[in-house]
């Protein structure tokens, strides 16, 4: 275990400040909702960013991995430095809820809180600019599409690091299941590696009431899908965490014709490199397998696109102290989670944290979930979020006496 500096008062100290700025963050963060934008497209929002940035008075840096931004606030004489990052992208949903800063944008909403987690972070340079409690570097990085497209990647690729040195790096999610007050995360795996897989089977049809003059196209894939659910229950150690879900299956355009080709997609997520593995050969083998027991060809495709994200434990410990500074309830997570984090990167890169801050209201009726059409960011964390930002860098650039 680090030693962590800790600062019991600071919540108390720090609130009247971060309030003075509220109202306004909320306003930015509803106008963010209002203009969503997808992967690697945050033309908009990333102006928003920049010009807040500038505002402060911060160095500001644009068009990394295409659309990201990095603010550098230096204070003292320390060549310490942290990384803060929020994510910036929407996804392609409609939305469904009737806030009066709906979507302009049909099709694309902020379903996931990216909107928040920009607005915390910008309101943490904003508390940390007019604070001098710091010795050190603070680089505060807005990521485009993390949704899917590893926009993290895109920046590291773009020269993040060896542009912006950073010693650690801390990141923040909201967490609808979690009450708001709460805070959690945990050392080693909090997120699950992300893979897709997307399988053609072909070498069939034909007319539907002549099955016998063709192979069934449609059956065998069918059996592929129900053969594919085994692969978790029956290859997989059952202590190791792991899921394989099918998404998609498309075949055919006609009631009487029995199709030439099927395809499946769907996700598997893991956390050990060696259980990731053992899915993909077992995949691998009943794809090709199944099919071919009907007289068909199958086609694989396999794309590991996120590791699993993974806290150092010592900045997992700091992210929780920061966390009981900034006056919440925090703990040790008791599992990961099977969703997944382009920021897995980053920390594939430097050491840090990623930390699940509580979001729930406490009403009987639940929130809707991560990635529903209903789904809204709780201005009433925003607060939390600054805080516990704004305490990462107080322990992580600690001034000395």
């Amino acid at each position: 275990m680090s030693n962590v500096v800790a600062s019991g008062s600071e919540s108390l100290t720090r609130q009247p400040l971060i309030n003075d700025i509220l109202p306004r963050l909320i306003a930015l963060r509803h106008d963010l909702h209002a203009h969503p934008e997808r992967g690697f497209n945050e033309y908009r929002t990333a102006k928003v960013v920049a010009d807040f940035l500038r505002e402060l008075g911060l160095e500001v840096h644009e068009g990394i991995g295409k659309v990201g931004v990095v603010g550098v606030l230096r204070k003292g004489s320390s060549d310490r430095s942290v990384g803060l990052r929020a994510d910036m992208d929407a996804l392609p949903i409609i939305e469904q809820g009737s806030p009066e800063y709906v979507s302009k944008h049909h099709g694309v909403m902020h379903a996931c809180g990216h909107d928040g987690h920009t607005t915390m972070l910008l309101g943490a340079a904003w508390l940390l600019s007019n604070t001098a409690d710091f010795d050190g570097t603070v680089n505060f990085i807005f990521q485009p599409a993390e949704e899917g497209l590893a926009g993290a990647k895109a920046m590291i690729d773009d020269g993040l690091f060896a542009r912006f040195p950073c010693d650690s790096v801390f990141a923040v999610h909201n967490w609808p299941e979690l009450p708001q007050g709460i805070a959690q995360t945990r050392p080693g795996p909090i997120m699950a590696a992300a893979d897709r897989f997307d399988i053609r089977v072909y070498g069939g049809g034909g007319h539907a009431a002549q099955p016998h003059l063709s192979a069934d196209t449609m059956l065998a894939t069918s059996e592929l899908v129900v053969q594919l659910n085994t692969i978790i229950a029956r290859c997989i150690d059952p202590t190791d965490p792991a899921l394989l879900t099918v998404t998609q299956v498309h075949g055919g355009f006609s009631h009487n014709m029995i199709p030439a080709e099927a395809h499946i997609t769907g996700t598997v997520r893991s956390f050990d490199l060696r259980t990731q593995d053992i899915i993909e050969a077992s995949l691998r083998r009943i794809a090709a397998h199944v099919p071919a027991a009907h007289g068909l060809n199958a086609e694989v495709k396999y794309h590991r696109y996120y590791p699993a994200t993974v806290n150092t434990p010592d900045e997992a410990e700091i992210a929780l102290q920061a966390a009981k500074n900034a006056g919440l309830d925090a703990s040790v997570a008791p599992k990961p989670a099977l969703t997944s984090e382009d920021f897995s990167f980053m920390l594939q890169q430097k050491p840090g944290a990623y930390l699940w801050l509580g979001q729930g209201d406490g009403s009987t009726k639940p929130l809707a979930p991560l990635h529903h059409p209903a789904y809204d960011f709780n201005d009433h964390i925003i607060p939390d979020g600054i805080a516990w930002f704004a305490s990462v860098v107080r322990i992580q650039l600690a001034v000395s006496f």
